[in-house]
């Protein structure tokens, strides 16, 4: 069984997912279902068809979350400190072109998130920071052309 890094937090936000999707909203789908039921014609009724959708989605991430739970090997990042980008590591880096200043987080593939600032480890940008410390560059591969940022912090929280 392959185990996947996360944190602590990221598990506790899946297993809250997943109990979400079990408790409220597969008894609601299944309560759409039967009441578009109800109302005639499969064939041609749109709630009925949006509702299977909306069940087969759920039911899929009910699946995947079944499945990486328990492959979760979690990763006390409070006990991490340095300047050296490890996983857990919240890394502000600057765009040596526009001097544009972004912070991220490294996390596990499961828990990143870009619009909260979390990137994946298997990310190039990860990737090219893990192992690195505060003024180092880093040249990352990018659609349009290698992108190359500067350290400016690591930090743990």
């Amino acid at each position: 069984m392959q185990k996947f890094p996360m944190t602590a937090e990221g598990l506790a936000r899946l297993e809250e997912e997943l109990r979400q999707l079990k408790a409220e909203e597969r008894p609601a789908v299944i309560r759409a279902i039967a009441e578009a039921r109800a109302h005639g014609d499969l064939s041609e009724n749109a709630e009925y068809h949006a509702a299977r959708e909306k069940q087969s989605f759920i039911e899929g991430r009910i699946a995947e979350l079944e499945s990486v739970i328990p492959s979760a090997e979690v990763i006390d990042t409070s006990k991490l400190s340095g300047n050296q980008v490890r996983f857990g590591a919240h890394v502000t880096v600057v765009d040596e072109e526009t001097d544009g200043e972004k912070t991220y987080r490294i996390v596990g593939q499961h828990e990143a998130d870009m619009k909260k600032g979390t990137i994946s480890i298997s990310s190039p940008l990860a990737k090219a920071l893990i192992g690195k410390k505060v003024g180092d560059s880093v040249e990352v591969p990018a659609p349009g052309g290698a992108r190359v940022y500067e350290i400016a912090n690591v930090r743990f929280v």
